[in-house]
């Protein structure tokens, strides 16, 4: 069966005078038409970075493809031209940015930000693309009547929502949400989340959530997929993999959160610190903070295993 998108054995590295930055390390990742997959892990394991590699977007000249591949229905996006890749971006694949503040052009109105994308990829004429903006500004709780009002003019919050509703501003197959509730209050939140939802029923769309929140993972995604050091190392469905967590990084995700019913315990925390992506450790990138750890983990990488049909890990307590 042929994947909406088939990331394989993706490795990215950031060049820069100082140091050379190992930011993704053979990543592997299916994402299925309509199919909904969470990407959790602390801040620097490679999340975002693989995201703006779907898109193409990495910094240049420092980010660089050093191995592998990303097809989007069969097709290698990282062979496609520029111009064959705009066509795609905003319009097949399309990005609700985590910092709103730099994803927004200050020097344009919101709502003729949102406007262009509709009449480049949707071929709205003005007055159209002007009264769809409005509808998706309001969608997301903005008076349509501000669409000449400039990023400025917005609190951190609202221009969250001003790139949601670009984001949502065309029948995309793949949206990508990368930390999309973060600057937003609780009831904004779940309108969000809502709205998410509502949109892959409605129009079959697959999601990429992106986000440290494992409450909305289970709430939003079908599949998870667990980030470490530029890999993804434990993957399933997400009932599985939280009720059945596999790998120590998953079960410390886990266990620091607080739990509603029960003792009152202090919350696990993972000890050390994340793997410095400029000098990883030898063999399993999570063994200097791992309990387990052993020899073998120490020199060699494990491989991901099945465990069963829904579960997948990459350890070598389980081998």
């Amino acid at each position: 069966m042929e994947h909406l998108i088939e990331i394989k054995n993706l490795n990215v590295e950031f060049h820069t005078e100082r140091a050379v930055t190992k930011a993704l390390n053979g990543v592997n990742l299916t994402i299925d038409a309509g199919e909904s997959v969470g990407l959790v892990g602390e801040s620097g394991a490679g999340k975002t970075t693989t995201a703006l590699s779907m898109l193409q977007m990495l910094p240049k000249p420092a980010g660089r493809f050093t191995d592998g591949d990303i097809l989007y229905k069969g097709n290698s996006l990282m062979k496609m031209s520029e111009r064959k890749m705009t066509d795609i971006r905003g319009n097949k694949i399309s990005m609700i940015f985590q910092n709103p503040l730099t994803s927004l052009n200050p020097v344009f109105s919101v709502g003729e930000q949102i406007a262009m994308v509709l009449r480049r990829h949707r071929k709205l004429g003005k007055k159209e693309a002007m009264k769809e903006t409005q509808r998706l500004m309001e969608m997301v709780s903005i008076p349509g009547e501000r669409f000449n009002d400039y990023p400025v003019q917005f609190s951190g919050g609202m221009r969250q929502r001003i790139g949601i509703a670009a984001g949502l501003a065309c029948n995309t197959e793949l949206l990508i949400a990368d930390e999309p509730t973060t600057a937003l209050d609780v009831t904004i939140q779940a309108q969000v989340l809502m709205l998410l939802k509502e949109l892959q029923k409605k129009e079959n769309t697959a999601l990429l959530m992106i986000t440290h929140n494992l409450g909305i993972v289970s709430e939003l995604c079908e599949k998870v997929a667990v980030m470490y050091g530029g890999q993804i190392i434990e993957y399933g469905l997400v009932q599985e993999v939280f009720a059945n967590p596999a790998h120590p990084y998953t079960v410390g995700l886990l266990g620091s959160l607080p739990k509603l019913t029960g003792p009152r315990d202090e919350l696990y925390s993972i000890p050390g610190t994340v793997a410095n992506p400029q000098h990883l450790p030898s063999g399993c990138y999570f063994h200097p903070r791992c309990e387990h750890c052993t020899q073998e983990c120490e020199k060699n990488s494990p491989k991901m295993i099945k465990l069963n049909e829904n579960h997948y890990v990459a350890c070598f307590r389980h081998m």
